[in-house]
């Protein structure tokens, strides 16, 4: 049976009881940085997600509101998943993780020009990704990305 009520209203507590798992901020991740926005496309993230966590975890952000539900405009088979206003207000804490991890790992994929535009044009950037993705754009992919729209920092990504 799902509790219904936090363990306790502690800040930090109650974004763990959201995103405390490795599969949330990735959906998010997914939605801003690359523009998905249907369970398929969710699926074929390089993560590999079972259908059964991604199906839990989009109903769970959805009914945390993080994320909404709409049908597809051309496809009625298939839903969509947005990103409610408050999902969009995790826009500059996904940036400030990426940004930490792509200091710390010395794997990271991140892109280094990008990642130092970023913090250096903070508000900035928040603020053009947020309403990008708001309507319905993402960071690096597609016509209407942050990348097209910056246009000297898309080599390198």
């Amino acid at each position: 049976m799902k509790r219904s009520d936090n363990k306790s209203h502690c800040p930090v507590n109650y974004a763990l009881e959201i995103f405390g798992d490795s599969w949330s901020l990735l959906i998010i991740r997914d939605i801003v940085f690359w523009g998905k926005h249907t369970y398929g496309e969710f699926l074929d993230s390089d993560e590999h997600i079972a259908t059964n966590i991604l199906a839990s975890r989009l109903a769970h952000l959805e009914e945390r509101g993080i994320i909404a539900k709409r049908p597809h405009d051309t496809d009625k088979r298939k839903e969509l998943y947005i990103l409610t206003e408050a999902g969009l207000d995790l826009i500059p804490v996904l940036l400030e993780i990426s940004g930490w991890s792509s200091t710390h790992d010395t794997k990271t994929t991140a892109p280094k020009d990008f990642v130092a535009h970023v913090y250096a044009n903070r508000e900035a950037m928040f603020t053009l990704i947020r309403q990008t993705v708001r309507d319905g754009g993402s960071l690096f992919i597609g016509p209407n990305s942050v990348i097209r729209k910056m246009g000297t920092v898309t080599s390198a990504v």
